[in-house]
């Protein structure tokens, strides 16, 4: 029988392996940010240097901030978004490796992620029983989480170039389209009692292709369509909206998880 004691140093020890923040609205705007940011510096890297040598800096940086945070023994601000970043700069080069390297078209290319994406989630859900962001206290939830995390970046990429080149849609008309939709889960959590979890992960999907593609609207020439700012500049305005909410963040720690005797009865995500 478990004694009061021994219930609350579970619980103390559930709290510090919490690993993922919050979600509030610095969550989503972070993450938008860090959407766009990932899309227009993949396009700059690949432009201005090697494109094999850039996916190698990249790949090798995303390992190194993966090992970070999970050797972090809690929710660290800086070491989660960092993951982010280099998981959003790297899932764009691996879906336009898919569309220029090996000549897949875009439709073909998000099925396929699509397909990988659902394998993910179904292995993570018949290991777990739960896709739940508030029960990512486990080595094996974290990893499942961040294969999630990263199916969903290179889907939104190559949903919204497919939008925006093959159904000839444009970069801002692609981002309105998926801003619509991505308004679909907040609706329908609100008015019509949609799974919390679902409406999350689809929410977290969508939020890839509305940054991704008004980054690229503001960064492409106007022959194409664009504002004309250019991708280096543009990566640099959102890299620096991107630290300051993250700096925020630390020291507010506003999206720093409930007490986690909460976590343990909550079934959202």
């Amino acid at each position: 029988m478990k004694t009061p004691l021994s219930v609350n140093r579970n619980n103390i020890a559930r709290q510090i392996l919490t690993k993922v923040p919050e979600i509030t609205i610095f969550f989503w705007l972070t993450k938008v940010l860090t959407t766009g940011m990932g899309e227009v510096f993949s396009d700059y890297l690949v432009k201005n240097m090697n494109p094999i040598l850039a996916v190698a800096i990249a790949g090798l940086v995303l390992a190194a901030s993966i090992l970070i945070q999970f050797f972090a023994r809690k929710y660290v601000p800086w070491i989660y978004w960092l993951v982010v970043v280099m998981v959003s700069i790297f899932g764009t080069m691996a879906a336009d490796i898919v569309h220029v390297v090996l000549g897949i078209t875009y439709l073909v290319s998000t099925l396929f992620f699509a397909a990988v994406l659902a394998i993910v989630l179904a292995i993570w859900f018949a290991s777990e029983k739960t896709l739940s962001i508030h029960s990512i206290h486990t080595i094996r939830r974290e990893i499942f989480y961040w294969c999630t995390v990263l199916g969903t970046f290179a889907l939104g990429t190559a949903a919204g170039d497919m939008t925006a080149s093959t159904m000839h849609l444009g970069y801002f008309a692609s981002g309105i389209l998926f801003t619509i939709i991505l308004l679909v889960p907040a609706i329908g959590s609100w008015l019509l009692g949609f799974n919390k979890i679902f409406a999350f992960w689809f929410a977290y999907i969508m939020t890839r292709p509305v940054g991704a593609s008004f980054s690229d609207w503001i960064s492409a020439s106007k022959s194409h369509g664009g504002v004309g700012l250019g991708e280096g500049p543009v990566s640099l305005i959102l890299t620096i909206f991107i630290i300051i909410l993250v700096g925020y963040l630390s020291i507010t720690r506003k999206d720093i998880q409930a007490d986690p005797v909460v976590l343990n009865s909550r079934t959202d995500a």
